[in-house]
């Protein structure tokens, strides 16, 4: 039969014919798809099934998995070591993070304790978080990513943002010599870029170097591309959820204004990836805000699928 044109990642039901002496002649197996050359998918279980072109009777593309909730929580996991802020700390299953401010990630409080369902949201936990953040002179903030914790009464919610991730092995990476360098720390011109990139200095954030370098069990690389000052760069966290499975985080990822709409950044991320599975990374994630239509653009054509969404919480009446 004619194969359909399925990208590799997606999720497949793979239906061919058994050798002959098995009692039935057909078998299905449901999972995703690895390679099209021969079929090949990946189930549930783990299990790599490849099959010959010729026993094969349908190949179909399915609808996404359903994401768990132990997934969601332990790439979560991950994603806060990844970006950690200055200072944490646990109180009722919620991890705190405080990094004078800069930056909303690195500036609140994210449940992760609980491994059984939504974490329950007491008057008591929220005083006692509240609490600390006013002794760090931070305004209280929650990070509620689908499905851990809900918005609080009388809270409002606000930047709503997708959570892409992709398994690396499903990533054809560059061939051939790199033109991006990867740093254990980010040098003078990566920052300047990092906070500016191209456009208008005026009323940008003044990067946070701590913030920007700090990382929770894991290793940073800062990767840039062109000479003699960047064109474009990227961060890259590696670090491990408690499901034992290691990711790299891409963040700060830009292009000079000048130089958009070349592939750069899709060079940068991609170079970032090899650098990830070289020190054992499997899976990738990336944050952009529901509203940026074209960063989404980006990382859907490289293969990122949406795994889930998460959005920041304040009382009502907080800035």
């Amino acid at each position: 039969m004619s194969l359909p044109d399925i990208p590799l990642g997606r999720r497949v039901v793979l239906r061919y014919r058994l050798p002959a002496g098995y009692p039935q002649p057909l078998t299905d197996v449901i999972g995703e798809l690895v390679s099209l050359d021969p079929p090949t998918v990946r189930g549930a279980d783990g299990q790599v099934v490849a099959v010959a072109p010729d026993r094969v009777v349908a190949l179909k593309a399915l609808g996404p998995r359903p994401i768990r909730i132990r997934e969601i929580r332990a790439v979560e996991a991950a994603a806060a070591d990844g970006w950690p802020g200055l200072e944490r700390a646990w109180i009722d299953g919620w991890l705190l993070r405080a990094g004078r401010g800069y930056t909303s990630r690195a500036n609140s409080a994210v449940p992760l304790g609980s491994s059984d369902g939504p974490a329950v949201i007491a008057a008591e936990t929220l005083h006692r978080i509240g609490e600390w953040y006013t002794a760090h002179g931070l305004p209280v903030q929650l990070a509620l990513p689908d499905r851990l914790a809900p918005i609080p009464p009388g809270w409002r919610g606000f930047r709503e943002t997708v959570l892409l991730a992709i398994d690396i092995e499903n990533f054809v990476l560059p061939q051939g010599p790199s033109m991006v360098r990867i740093a254990a720390e980010p040098d003078a011109a990566w920052l300047a870029m990092q906070r500016y990139g191209g456009e208008d200095p005026a009323g940008q954030e003044v990067p946070d170097i701590e913030v920007l370098t700090s990382v929770h069990n894991g290793v940073l690389g800062f990767a840039s591309l062109g000479l003699p000052e960047p064109i474009a760069i990227g961060r890259g966290a590696l670090t491990t959820a408690p499901d034992g499975r290691t990711w790299i985080g891409l963040t700060c990822v830009a292009v000079g204004a000048a130089h958009r709409r070349r592939g750069l950044g899709t060079l940068v991320c991609a170079e970032l990836l090899r650098w990830g599975s070289d020190r054992g990374a499997t899976h990738a994630y990336i944050q952009v805000e529901a509203d940026n239509t074209g960063a989404l653009a980006l990382y859907r054509d490289l293969g990122f699928i949406e795994h889930h969404s998460y959005r920041y919480a304040t009382p009502e009446g907080t800035r």
